[in-house]
């Protein structure tokens, strides 16, 4: 799968499930490029190793998101006339079966921007995206970026992903992006990932499965702000997919408050969030940055 370039953002990594992804993406044939976002010195060892198994590895000096890192790989990727974008977190277990089907969806359908996988299997729950059927294609609003294959040429034309959002939402704007340039949102039938989705676990509210992710307050400000921004937008484009993604969002914060450790942080993590959205304004990523910029250093 030559035509298929991964870009692995990490932070502190774990030495053995990197290089277990890693082995997994090489022995395919797919390349592969690890964007590290700034972890301890500590961690340049294992790094260290990645590159010098013939991984190509771009440090960051500070820390930026998740956005910064899978925009150094998308100028990769252009640089060196690739195709699709494979998104893989450093947590995640990809099938190559299951990447393989998501070429073959991008190759048939060009008006295809990013084709994610059906079923994301957490340590306790299978995650499923809600779906339509859009002729022969299985499509929906966004999909989870760990597992997705991005068509390099629809991001370009969405000026890649907008790193104001640093971390939580990147996904989600980039899919609505893409599909205010007309591009679908597609799902891979019979394909699925192993993802550690943060330190939750699942749960059934009114029958229904719901996952109590055990983020950190930080992280819970981040989420309510980047998806309030982006609500009225999503509202325009599919009021009921922006619905529906504000109610799992304050699910999310209501089990953050009730049932999960750090109770009380959690809140006031959610409420900060509420109001930081009126002093915040999403600004564009309007550039991509080189792997050699001067804010990196190739380990």
């Amino acid at each position: 799968m030559k035509s298929v370039l991964a870009v692995v953002p990490t932070y502190r990594p774990n030495a053995v499930k990197l290089n277990e992804l890693l082995g997994t993406l090489r022995a395919s044939g797919v390349q592969v490029i690890v964007v590290d976002d700034a972890s301890p010195c500590t961690f340049d060892r294992t790094l260290r190793q990645v590159n010098d198994a013939g991984t190509p590895v771009a440090q960051h000096t500070w820390n930026q998101g998740i956005a910064r890192s899978l925009n150094i790989g998308l100028n990769y990727a252009v640089q060196h006339g690739v195709k699709w974008l494979l998104t893989v977190d450093q947590d995640s277990a990809v099938s190559l079966q299951a990447v393989a089907e998501q070429v073959r969806l991008l190759e048939c359908h060009p008006q295809v921007g990013v084709a994610g996988v059906e079923i994301v299997k957490t340590k306790d729950a299978e995650l499923r995206y809600p779906t339509r059927k859009h002729g022969n294609l299985v499509c929906t609003e966004e999909v989870f970026q760990s597992g997705s294959l991005w068509r390099v040429s629809a991001l370009q034309k969405i000026r890649g992903f907008d790193e104001s959002l640093r971390i939580d939402a990147v996904d989600a704007a980039a899919c609505l992006n893409l599909r205010q340039e007309g591009f679908l949102v597609a799902v891979a039938p019979a394909t699925s990932i192993q993802h550690q989705y943060g330190s939750g676990r699942s749960m059934r509210i009114l029958g229904k499965l719901t996952l109590a992710t055990g983020h950190s307050p930080k992280r819970r400000e981040s989420m309510i702000r980047n998806r309030l921004i982006l609500f009225p937008s999503e509202f325009r484009q599919s009021p009921r997919h922006a619905l529906r993604t504000i109610r799992r969002v304050g699910v999310n914060g209501v089990l953050g408050a009730l049932v999960e450790e750090n109770r009380l942080a959690n809140l006031q993590g959610t409420l900060r969030g509420l109001a930081s959205v009126r002093r915040t304004r999403p600004a564009r990523a309007v550039t991509y940055h080189s792997v050699l910029d001067n804010d990196e250093n190739g380990s």
